[in-house]
Parts: structure tokens; sequence; C-alpha cells
């Protein structure tokens, strides 16, 4: 399924006297940059989370934050730095005795200073490890409903657009021979007003050879052949969905490479005002491509 790197997920489970929140929100990123913002006891068990994540995603970059509430006595035993804090007041005192200030502490000062808390046991246990798990799967999967949704609007608006390309690569196709005969019969004017002014006529042979070598710079039958290989790659691409953000976007590329030499080949106005059109339907295809994973 086709998902957008672009999300949010959110979960609170309950069991056992403990609550957990968890909120995953992400954005768009060439690789998996995940962040966390973990309580101290879940902190152990990061490495461990990650692997739950990865099996959830492959790009982009990934906010994760969890809550954990205890009911009564569940709560874990919290463990005070006191000789951190001990040497902070130190310091603070020190310091208003250098400045002739009077000193008195406030110890309530320390309840907001995190780092001087942590749990009596540092090591989370197996039972939160499992419960932690299974709260995280139950976001990410919220998590990928909301993406899958996005993923499937974008690639609706992508549908439409690959089919609009499609349409204009058949004008460009028609068109093309029309073209070249009317350069052909420019250039048989051009060159007959040219020897008549010089005295001259206009010898078939050479006017064929002149004719040969512009119909191949006219020629965009390649061009236009790759073209609509690479229009059918991007649907395809688009149905088989996972991962293929990196392929849409090297797909989009090539069609760019191709109706731009089609654009340079073929001096023609309204053929000139279709491949402007064409591109900016591309770019717009590549910024929606840039959300998707």
């Amino acid at each position: 399924m086709l998902r957008s790197m672009t999300g949010f997920g959110r979960c609170v489970a309950e069991s056992g006297g403990l609550t957990q929140l968890w909120e995953i929100k992400s954005v768009n990123g060439r690789h998996l940059d995940i962040k966390w913002r973990l309580p101290a006891a879940a902190r152990s068990l990061e490495t461990r989370l990650e692997k739950v994540v990865r099996n959830f995603a492959s790009r982009g970059r990934v906010d994760i934050s969890l809550t954990l509430q205890y009911a009564g006595a569940s709560a874990p035993g919290q463990y005070f730095d006191a000789a951190q804090a001990g040497a902070m007041l130190d310091a603070l005192r020190d310091l208003a005795e250098q400045r002739g200030d009077s000193f008195t502490p406030d110890y309530n000062a320390f309840l907001h200073i995190s780092a001087l808390w942590s749990d009596a046991d540092n090591d989370a246990d197996e039972d939160l490890a499992l419960r932690l798990e299974e709260g995280l799967t139950i976001a990410l999967e919220d998590w990928n409903d909301a993406r899958a949704r996005e993923g499937k609007a974008l690639a609706t608006d992508m549908h439409s657009r690959i089919l609009r390309m499609q349409e204009w690569r058949e004008v460009i196709a028609g068109r093309a021979p029309e073209i070249k005969e009317e350069r052909a019969q420019a250039l048989r004017e051009r060159l007959a007003e040219a020897l008549a002014a010089a005295g001259q006529e206009l010898e078939e042979g050479r006017f064929l050879q002149e004719i040969t070598l512009l119909a191949d710079r006219l020629d965009v039958s390649e061009e236009l052949t790759r073209l609509d290989t690479h229009l059918e790659r991007l649907r395809e691409l688009l149905e088989a969905g996972k991962d293929a953000g990196r392929r849409l976007d090297f797909t989009l590329q090539e069609c760019f490479r191709e109706i731009n030499t089609c654009g340079n080949k073929l001096p023609d106005v309204q053929l000139s005002r279709l491949v402007v059109d064409f591109k900016n339907e591309l770019e717009k295809c590549r910024e929606q491509v840039q959300n998707l994973e």
C-alpha cells in the first residue's frame, strides 16, 4: 500500500495500573530518522522499541513520545541524586558569597530538575517492555492508517495527472509528422527563392539530402516511445504501492528528460505551450512524490 511520510498516530493503553500514551508525528525525509521522547522508566528500551518502528516505516523523520501514568502503589520508586544536588548547592553558595549576597536554598526547585531523578531500578523489566511494545504497535498501526489515507489521496491525484500527460503525449505524436511536412515545405520554398535569385534551379537530389537531415533533427519517435514507457511505469509504481517514492522520483526525472528533448527538437508554438504544461504537471507530481515513502 502506498503511504505518505506525513502522518499522525496515537494510542492510549491501560493495563496493570499503568496507562501509556503514545503519540507519533512524522514528516518527509530521505532516510528514516527517529526522535524519541521517553520517560526514564523506558529509556533503556529505546533500541528494542526502534526495531518495532522499523517494521512499520522505512523513510521520513518520525517523532515518538511516550507518557506513563501509574495508579497508586504501582508507580516505580524514585532515586534522587543527592550528591549531584549537593554539588549544585555548594556552587550556588560559593557564587553568592563571592557577590556578597545571602543564599537560602529552595529545595522545591529540585523537583523540576529531571536530571536529578530516575527510577530506582533503571532497567525496565520484561513485563513493562512487552506492554510498551504492544502499545507502540497499536500507535504505529494508527499512524500507518493515516499515512495510507493520505497516500491514497496522493496516488489518485497523480493518476489523473498521468492520464492528462498521456493525452498530451498523443497530441505531440500526432503533431510531429505535420511539423516535419511544414518544415520541409518551408525549406523547399526558401531554397527555391535563393537559387532563383542567383539564376539557378533547385536540384532534387540535393534537396532530398537536406530534407533527410532536417527529418532526422525533427524526429522524436524514440523520445515519445521512452516517454510512453515511463508514464506507464509511473502507473505501475503507484499501483504497486510500498516503498515506491524513490522509484517514482527517478522515473519522473526520466520523463523530464524526454519531454524536454521533444520541446527542443520540435520548434512549434502550439507544442511549446504543451511542453510547458507537461513540465508543470511533472513538477507537481514530483512535489507529491516527495511526501511518499
